[in-house]
């Protein structure tokens, strides 16, 4: 497995927990999943955890795939919650529930059903959690009601995803071209799941509408501004690059967003009914942002930052200078570069945080025990900004490939806003 699988997947359960800064009190100094803050009585957030898990489990992590089958699970859990609270319209159907039925067996069972679905070599696992979860319910017609709630809103995910375009045949473009991409140091790997970029998409009606204007041309002043930017504070032995900006690649690189989002969810008081809520927006716009990310990185197919400076003297480009030995702070993702797709998803992940909070002015803070630091923002949108430019730091990226990716998270998320779970009048 490569560095970038190993670091991601080993930080994405453990490396960070956010408290909402005012409300939780400081981050422990070596959290862990089982030592998260909770909500009393809050499945959502349970089994949000056990969605991670299992993905954890699944086997080496990749990024794009991981948020696709979150929103699965997510989409299914709010259709089941929301269809006993009917406080907001549907994503899928309205469950025939009873106002009664029960909102913890409802979001178990639709977790449940949905992670055996794409996870059933982990079935005793998810199983043995699953009856644990019932047996904290109370028998009788609640539960019954809640259980037919929870596979009623599976089942309409699990047919709404059928043949959806998730593991199609998939060309990996390997170019010889200056501006084409192709495989990088150390490992030299391709994108395991080619496929992102044709899955249908769980909210907008059409992921092309959403491309971007594509990278610079090689001997454009924009792109020798890029190019020297990241040659410069990207490298692995930058003398320009601050400490703090060092910490902020690091930090961001394995960023654990559902970490996050319990600790957010905890940290608010918030009940399972807007707990299903806010995963579920935030899940189905950080799948969509992705989607449309990677169709927008297999129509453009560009090189990559280690590439484009180690082959400098084949680009076209008289104010671009080679260096055959130059090497990223961090090691470099196996898919195309342009748009980002870590900033595609922040930019979706930060602005959906922000219509459903109504106000970008959240306080958090983040410990990562892989940087052995805590980062703090003051607001969504200082979150978005620091991964935009952490990501050239990091040396994988060129600043126009994050804006874009920022700017294909943000249509997202507006489409989110406008067209997804308005409030039941």
């Amino acid at each position: 497995m490569s560095r970038w699988s190993c670091v991601t997947a080993a930080a994405a359960l453990t490396s960070l927990l956010v408290v909402p800064v005012g409300r939780a009190g400081a981050a422990p100094a070596a959290p862990a999943a089982q030592a998260e803050p909770r909500a009393a009585g809050n499945a959502v957030i349970d089994w949000n955890l056990a969605t991670e898990q299992a993905i954890l489990a699944s086997g080496p992590f990749v990024p794009h795939v991981a948020l696709i089958n979150r929103a699965m699970v997510h989409g299914a859990v709010y259709d089941a919650v929301n269809g006993i609270t009917r406080t907001h319209q549907p994503y899928l159907l309205q469950v025939g529930s009873q106002p009664g039925d029960s909102v913890d067996a409802a979001a178990a069972t639709a977790a449940f059903r949905m992670l055996v679905h794409l996870f059933p070599s982990q079935g005793p696992t998810l199983q043995a959690k699953y009856d644990a979860a019932l047996a904290a319910i109370p028998d009788g017609p609640a539960e019954q009601g809640g259980i037919a709630d929870g596979e009623q809103s599976a089942a309409a995910m699990i047919t709404a995803r059928t043949g959806d375009g998730r593991g199609a045949p998939t060309t990996v473009v390997i170019g010889t071209q200056p501006g084409q991409w192709r495989p990088t140091p150390p490992n030299f790997l391709v994108d395991p799941a080619p496929w992102a970029g044709k899955v249908k998409p769980f909210l907008v009606p059409d992921v092309a509408a959403l491309r971007s204007d594509g990278p610079n041309a090689l001997t454009s002043a924009a792109y020798t501004e890029d190019f020297e930017e990241v040659k410069a504070v990207g490298s692995r032995t930058s003398t320009t690059r601050t400490a703090d900006q060092t910490d902020a690649a690091r930090w961001w690189a394995a960023v654990p967003q559902e970490a996050m989002l319990r600790s957010l969810a905890t940290g608010h008081g918030l009940s399972a009914d807007d707990s299903a809520r806010l995963f579920a927006r935030v899940a189905l716009a950080t799948a969509d942002a992705v989607i449309a990310c990677h169709a927008d990185k297999s129509h453009w197919t560009s090189w990559r930052p280690i590439t484009a400076i180690r082959e400098a003297d084949t680009d076209g480009n008289p104010d671009t200078a080679a260096d055959p030995a130059w090497t990223p702070l961090l090691d470099t993702p196996p898919w195309y570069e342009h748009s980002s797709g870590h900033s595609c998803n922040i930019s979706a992940w930060t602005h959906a945080l922000h219509d459903f909070f109504g106000t970008d002015k959240v306080a958090f803070s983040g410990l990562s025990p892989v940087t052995g630091t805590t980062r703090s923002f003051a607001t969504f949108t200082a979150a978005r900004k620091e991964l935009i430019g952490a990501r050239v730091w990091g040396g994988i990226h060129f600043r126009t490939a994050d804006v874009a990716g920022a700017v294909i998270g943000a249509k997202v998320a507006k489409y989110e806003r406008h067209h997804w779970f308005a409030p039941v009048d």
